[in-house]
């Protein structure tokens, strides 16, 4: 195990250090610089703004400093909101993102299990071909759509819930719900087929036969062996829910990443440009690597099949 979790974090430093360098140097070819859209006209003013941020260095000077100044985990100053740093950005706003993250993984995940256990048991029936009607739905529409139509229909012909901010559980309703409807399509969509696939093996029918309560043979027996597709599609799954949030985020004008990411595009602030990037990349390389260790805990065949290769 120790061996196996070395290997990953060489792997994980190395895709690391593979997205900074890509990000950095495909942001610097862009054409123009952050101060193309300064008011003032004088040379002198930008040419000194450019040297403050280090931006008339080479390239190859400004990515050297750049990983310097990384390992010590400093992101850099803002360049568009000066009296900020992309750490104290990363503190205000990340906490908002992965609450909002988590919440909405949370409720697709529970939802498409929900969705894909109950459409398996319900083979080729009414409720079946609901559940996957929904699902296919969820996967068509995307997040920003469905922003839209829950923001028109439940909070301005129906006004249930609040429109925007992250001040109270009504607020989260509908920025959860315009985020979860895409992954809880694909998750039922696979666990109806996985559990389709598990339900006809022999373990099952013994399982059955010893006159076991279906409750305990879909939950213990069947629905362990069924989460494995799904365990795999969680690591991208997450991926999309985090990235998602920053359009949803602007949509609801939620507090979060996403209200910073944006702008900084825009606004071609490097450093905060970056910064959210090296930062959601590390995350993500970390999910994968709990995917990973999720297996070994849903099948322990995985560790003695390795233990059997040695």
């Amino acid at each position: 195990m120790k061996g196996y979790f070395f290997k990953r974090l060489i792997a994980m430093i190395i895709t690391l250090w593979l997205i900074i360098t890509g990000t950095f140097f495909l942001m610097h070819s862009v054409p123009g610089s952050p101060f193309n859209e300064e008011r003032t006209t004088n040379e002198a003013i930008q040419k000194n703004l450019e040297a403050y941020y280090q931006l008339d260095k080479p390239l190859i000077v400004q990515y050297g400093n750049y990983l310097k100044a990384l390992v010590k985990f400093d992101l850099g100053p803002s360049i568009k909101k000066s009296s900020q740093t992309v750490n104290d950005m990363l503190g205000r706003g990340f906490p908002v993102s992965f609450e909002l993250g988590m919440y909405t993984l949370i409720v697709a995940l529970i939802s498409g299990l929900i969705l894909g256990v109950v459409a398996a048991l319900r083979h080729n029936g009414i409720i079946d071909y609901l559940a996957m009607s929904i699902a296919v739905l969820g996967i068509s529409i995307p997040n920003f759509v469905m922003a839209t139509v829950l923001i028109q229909q439940l909070a301005v012909n129906l006004p249930i819930f609040p429109v925007a901010t992250w001040s109270s559980p009504k607020h989260m309703v509908l920025p959860i719900l315009a985020l979860a409807t895409g992954p809880m399509a694909i998750i039922a969509r696979l666990t109806r087929t996985s559990m389709l696939e598990v339900l006809t093996q022999d373990y099952i029918k013994t399982a059955k036969a010893k006159g076991l309560s279906p409750v305990k043979i879909v939950f213990k027996h069947a629905l362990r062996n069924a989460l494995l597709p799904v365990v795999t599609v969680l690591g991208s799954l997450a991926a999309s829910i985090l990235t998602g949030t920053f359009v949803i985020e602007k949509i609801f004008a939620i507090p979060g990443m996403g209200k910073y990411f944006v702008d900084s595009i825009n606004n071609r602030d490097y450093p905060v440009i970056m910064g959210t990037t090296v930062f959601y990349s590390a995350i993500l390389i970390f999910m994968l690597l709990l995917v990973d260790i999720a297996y070994g805990v849903l099948d322990p065949r995985i560790k003695l099949h390795k233990k059997e290769a040695k």
